[in-house]
């Protein structure tokens, strides 16, 4: 069906409704969290990473857009992996990269291949292995940060994952060093971008993307697995986080932002205990 319309069109027209009917709700929280992390400066070369789903498309084309305002140098670059997808779903990345206006460099790897058999967290497994190849390939192309598409419902919901399942408090943070490859950098840009609004405009413009494309997940809804890593199952924690969230929203409708806000204002003088660089500390420390 896609394949039909004219790619021009529709290109102005995505791109119109980021500008206009979308500019408030996606593309002023895009550029606040740029501005309000320092995710970009002067100089950088930035390879957005594109998995194929919703949330990875806009983000393509807001740095798109951001490039059109040319307020300052930077160099972004647009990269998929494709790590073992069928065809239908490695046609409809493709389509929907020309249909888009996204110049997008896709290359290969055999992940799916690798985990497929794992039985103890392959979405673990999987995901981190995705993030080295897309690590390898940005700076093989001279970036010096990738630039990932978890949104403002991903960093809430790993908050009250954290505390509920894994007992601790963290956070999904907007921008990390990497570990593994010296001089790289990892940045959110949409993580203060609602989901809800990432679907009305995906809706609106009549596109169809990438459901989780796995081996395990390729019968689930697009909705049910929005991280961008692409890596859950329909009835992981994240999803019942995520229910539990919407739950506890129609009781009181500032839980999210609360939520969002825990990690922002955080005692250190009421915290029984604490990790800092690996190191644990106790309040009896200094009692």
């Amino acid at each position: 069906m896609q394949e039909s319309v004219n790619y021009q069109d529709k290109q102005q027209q995505v791109e119109l409704s980021i500008r206009k009917r979308f500019h408030k709700k996606i593309f002023s929280p895009f550029a606040k969290g740029i501005n309000r992390y320092e995710l970009l400066s002067p100089g950088d070369s930035v390879a957005v990473c594109v998995s194929g789903g919703k949330d990875s498309m806009l983000l393509a084309k807001c740095f798109q857009e951001l490039k059109r305002h040319d307020k300052f140098p930077f160099e972004v670059k647009f990269i998929a992996m494709d790590p073992g997808y069928n065809e239908e779903n490695r046609r409809l990345l493709e389509s929907n990269a020309r249909l888009l206006g996204v110049d997008l460099e896709i290359f290969s790897s055999d992940i799916f291949d690798t985990v497929v058999n794992i039985e103890k967290s392959p979405c673990y497994l999987c995901a981190r292995m995705r993030r080295g190849h897309l690590y390898s390939k940005a700076k093989e192309l001279g970036c010096n940060k990738i630039a990932l598409a978890h949104h403002y419902d991903d960093v809430i919901e790993t908050i009250l994952m954290g505390m509920l399942y894994g007992a601790q408090i963290q956070t999904m943070m907007p921008k990390l060093k990497s570990t593994n490859f010296e001089g790289m950098e990892l940045i959110r840009p949409l993580y203060l971008v609602r989901e809800a609004d990432i679907i009305r405009w995906r809706d609106e413009n009549e596109l169809t993307f990438l459901r989780c494309a796995c081996r395990f997940t390729e019968n689930c809804g697009e909705d049910k697995l929005h991280t961008a890593d692409g890596d859950l199952e329909n009835d992981s924690k994240r999803v019942e986080t995520a229910r539990l969230i919407s739950m506890m929203k129609k009781m009181n409708p500032y839980v999210e932002s609360n939520i969002f806000r825990s990690v922002e204002n955080v005692n250190v003088d009421t915290v029984i205990a604490y990790k800092k660089d690996g190191v644990r500390h106790d309040f009896l420390d200094d009692y």
